[in-house]
Order: C-alpha cells, then sequence, then structure tokens
C-alpha cells in the first residue's frame, strides 16, 4: 500500500524584484566599471565584476524561478523546479572562475603599483552601497520562506558590505598613499567571494546528486518515523532537492499490524513538513518484510 501526500506551493511572485534589482545592478556595473578603468582602480573593477556576477545570478534566480512555474508534464513529471538548483551551480562556477582572473591581476599590480584617486573610489564605491542595499531589501520580505529568494537577500547584503570594504580601503588611501592598498583591497574582496561561493558551488553540486539538503538530516527523519506507533522497521528513505524550495521524500513504512488508515498518513505527512520542511513525502506501507526491489541503502550512522 502507498500514499502520496503533495503540499501545494505558491510563492510570491518576486519577479519585479528582480527586474528592478537587476536593472539597477546593470546600470551601477556600468559606472563602476567606468570610474575602475579611468582611475585605474582594481578595487573598483573587483567590485563592478563581483556585481556583474550578481545580475547574473539574480537573473539566474528569476529564470530558475519561472522555469519552476511551468507545469510537469509527460517527460518532466516535476516540471522544471530543479532549474534553480543548475541555476545556483552555474553562477557559483562563473564567479570562481572570474575571482581567479581578479586574483591573478591583483597579484600582477602588487609588483607593479599603479596610482589611483581614493575620493573616486569612495563615492563610486558608496552608491554601490546603496545601490546593493536597496536590491537586498527587495527581497528581505520573502528570505524565510524560500532559499532561492533567501540567497538573492542574503548575496546582495554581503555585496554592500564588501562596498563598503572599497570605500575603507579608498580613504585609506587618501590618508596614506599607499599604492598596494588598492590591489590588496581586490584580493580581499576575492578571498571573501570565493569563500561565500565555494559553499553555494559544494551544496549546488550536492543537491544536483540528489543529495540530502543541509536543512534536513537523515538520521533525525529516520528516528521520528521509527517513533511512530506501529512502525517496526523503516527501509528505502531517500530525501533529495526537487528545487532550491522543495524537498521530496521516499520511504517504505514497515508495520505488520495492517494499513493505518488516511489519518496516521496525514499526520506524518504534515509533521514532515513543518519540522523538516519535507513537501513532497512518498509514504508506502508494508505489512511483512519483502524485498521490493529496492537494494540500495545508505549508510546508517
Amino acid at each position: 500500500m502507498s500514499a502520496a501526500h503533495e503540499h501545494s506551493h505558491a510563492p510570491c511572485d518576486f519577479s519585479r524584484a528582480f527586474a528592478v534589482g537587476i536593472g539597477l545592478n546593470i546600470a551601477f556595473v556600468a559606472v563602476e566599471s567606468f570610474y575602475g578603468w579611468k582611475i585605474s582602480s582594481l578595487a573598483l573593477l573587483a567590485d563592478a565584476g563581483h556585481n556583474l556576477s550578481d545580475v547574473a545570478g539574480l537573473a539566474l534566480a528569476w529564470a530558475g524561478g519561472m522555469a519552476g512555474r511551468l507545469a510537469p508534464d509527460s517527460r518532466h513529471t516535476y516540471g522544471w523546479r530543479r532549474a534553480s538548483i543548475f541555476a545556483a551551480f552555474a553562477n557559483a562556477v562563473l564567479l570562481l572562475v572570474a575571482m581567479g582572473s581578479l586574483a591573478w591581476e591583483a597579484i600582477g599590480r602588487l609588483r607593479v603599483p599603479v596610482q589611483t584617486e581614493g575620493l573616486t573610489m569612495i563615492a563610486v564605491a558608496a552608491v554601490g552601497v546603496v545601490i546593493n542595499g536597496a536590491t537586498a531589501m527587495l527581497f528581505m520580505s520573502g528570505r524565510s520562506r524560500d532559499l532561492n529568494i533567501r540567497g538573492a537577500f542574503l548575496h546582495m547584503a554581503a555585496d554592500a558590505l564588501v562596498s563598503l570594504g572599497v570605500v575603507a580601503a579608498g580613504a585609506l588611501y587618501l590618508w596614506t598613499r599607499w599604492t598596494w592598498l588598492d590591489p590588496v583591497a581586490s584580493l580581499a574582496i576575492a578571498v571573501v567571494i570565493v569563500v561565500g561561493t565555494w559553499r553555494l558551488f559544494r551544496q549546488s553540486l550536492h543537491l544536483m546528486f540528489d543529495g540530502v539538503p543541509d536543512s534536513v538530516d537523515l538520521k533525525d527523519v529516520r528516528a521520528y518515523l521509527l517513533s511512530q506507533p506501529g512502525v517496526e522497521d523503516v527501509h528505502d528513505l531517500h530525501i533529495w532537492a526537487i528545487s532550491t524550495s522543495d524537498i521530496a521524500l521516499s520511504v517504505h513504512l514497515l508495520m505488520p499490524g495492517g494499513y493505518p488508515g488516511e489519518p496516521f498518513i496525514d499526520a506524518v505527512t504534515a509533521r514532515l513538513h513543518d519540522r523538516f520542511e519535507i513537501s513532497h513525502p512518498t509514504i508506502q506501507i508494508e505489512t511483512s518484510q519483502k524485498n521490493h526491489g529496492c537494494e540500495q541503502q545508505p549508510k546508517r550512522g
């Protein structure tokens, strides 16, 4: 016997927020790139490159969200919800490559220092603080309900802090006139971005291969299911991400006493949703221990 219960999801439409955020950041990237090139500030160019990656990231997140709204069909029974995971992975790869190129250029600048204009650095980066902060605010209301939106919010908030770091570097340059400050600030920005991006890369790659989402502890889920009345054993337990905001589960529950009825299934489904944020559980009830063809079992412990 089996039962599949799926909660309907209708996330808020952040299309306008994405459009405004992308527009603001494209305009700022153009301004920051121009002045970074004009005053030979690698820190500004680094921040511009980062903001350009944010434009790509916002666009990918937007596209992933839109793709996730496409209805399932006979060829894609879950629809296109996994697009958000692929978008996150692509964004992480592009950002890591860009930061590698930036670090190489910064090392070259350390060998041959170049004069820059601290006041222009401060002014342009200060605009970045405002732009990135305003963009982050656009996603604040959805950060607690959707991992994709939360990622956009945290990324833009972090960008505001990075721009603030460029402001500090510009101010310090005005005071000391140390030419190495600009490439060192660029390297610092690159390190901060790589550290944050590596986690995104690792998580998205993990989810692409149907890994258990970090927000879910497999052992806790197994223990919860085993604690239910009438459940003697739990096997073929699989948990994976359909998208950055939807988690699926399939499991076989051995219940020798017989099928427990719909109230039991409904209660377990609701608890899985409320406690573990698992929104697409499929629960199969078995009254005897049999081999149902699912031979690959995860290691316990």
